[in-house]
C-alpha cells in the first residue's frame, strides 16, 4: 500500500485520471451522419474507413476542464479528445477520461441535428492506472458485452424489485425504510471493473437533467477510485455521491437538506 501511495496515477493531457469510456450511439438517420461529421471543423476524417478524430478546437473550443491549468493549448496542433468509429450500424465515441465523456454527451447532442443520433450507452472502467501499468490494448479488450449486459440487467432487476415493494408498502415510513436499505446495500457493493450506463432520453425529457445525472453517476465512481488509490480503502460510493451532490448543487446555489 505504501508503494502505491508514493506512485502517481496515470492522467490525460488535461489533468484528469485516465479512465477509458466508450459511448454508443444509435443511428436514426445514417444517411445524414457523414454530412454532419464533415460539417464540423473539430472533427477530422482518419485515413482508415469509418473513423474520425474529435479535437479540442473550433465548435468545442470553449469546453472547460477544471484541471487544465498546466496544459497550454496549441492552436496549430489541437488536442485530440476522442476517436469516433462507425461499426455494425452504430457510432462509437472512445474517450480517455470521465470528464471528457461528460462533455462529449451534451456536445454531440447539440451538434447533431435532432433525429440523426441517439445516445444509448456509456461503458467505462471503475479504476485508475499507475503510470507504469500495462494498459489494455484497445477498447475491445476493455469491454466484454456479455459481462456489461449482465451487470446492467442485474442492477435494473434489483431496482425494479425494490420499486415494486415500495409501491405496495403499507405506509410512507415502510416505503422510506425500504428505500434506505436499498441505497445502503448498493453503496456497500464492490464496484465492478467495467460497468455500463444506460441512457433513457425520451421526447419530453429535459436533456440537461439527463446529462447532469450522468455526470453525478460518473463523478461519484471517479472519486471512489481516486480516494481508494490514496489509501482510503473504506471510502464508499455513498460518500462520493454526497460529495458530488454537494458540489453540484452548491455551485447552482441550491441548499441540500439532510
Amino acid at each position: 500500500m505504501f508503494d502505491r501511495l508514493q506512485k502517481p496515477f496515470l492522467t490525460v493531457e488535461t489533468g484528469e485520471a485516465y479512465q477509458p469510456v466508450r459511448l454508443t450511439y444509435q443511428l436514426l438517420q445514417p444517411e445524414k451522419l457523414s454530412q454532419t461529421l464533415e460539417s464540423l471543423q473539430c472533427i477530422q476524417k482518419n485515413t482508415s474507413p469509418n473513423s474520425w478524430n474529435w479535437y479540442w478546437t473550433a465548435e468545442c473550443n470553449d469546453l472547460h476542464f477544471e484541471s487544465v491549468n498546466a496544459y497550454q493549448k496549441n492552436t496549430d496542433r489541437p488536442l485530440r479528445l476522442a476517436t469516433i468509429t462507425l461499426r455494425d450500424g452504430k457510432l462509437f465515441v472512445n474517450l480517455t477520461s470521465f470528464k471528457r465523456a461528460c462533455l462529449a454527451v451534451p456536445f454531440f447532442h447539440k451538434m447533431f441535428t435532432k433525429g440523426v443520433l441517439a445516445i444509448q450507452l456509456a461503458d467505462f472502467i471503475n479504476k485508475i492506472f499507475s503510470v507504469d501499468e500495462r494498459l489494455p490494448h484497445g477498447f475491445a479488450e476493455l469491454f466484454k458485452e456479455e459481462e456489461l449486459d449482465r451487470i446492467l440487467n442485474q442492477r435494473v432487476q434489483d431496482y425494479d424489485i425494490v420499486k415494486e415493494q415500495i409501491e405496495h408498502a403499507a405506509s410512507a415510513e415502510e416505503a422510506l425504510s425500504l428505500l434506505s436499505k436499498y441505497t445502503q446495500v448498493e453503496a456497500k457493493k464492490r464496484l465492478p471493473y467495467a460497468e455500463r450506463y444506460s441512457f433513457e432520453l425520451r421526447e419530453d425529457d429535459d436533456p440537461d437533467i439527463i446529462f447532469l445525472a450522468f455526470y453525478i453517476y460518473l463523478r461519484g465512481r471517479e472519486l471512489v477510485a481516486i480516494r481508494r488509490w490514496f489509501g482510503q480503502v473504506g471510502f464508499a460510493l455513498s460518500e462520493s455521491t454526497e460529495d458530488t451532490l454537494a458540489q453540484v448543487f452548491g455551485e447552482m446555489g441550491i441548499d441540500l437538506i439532510d
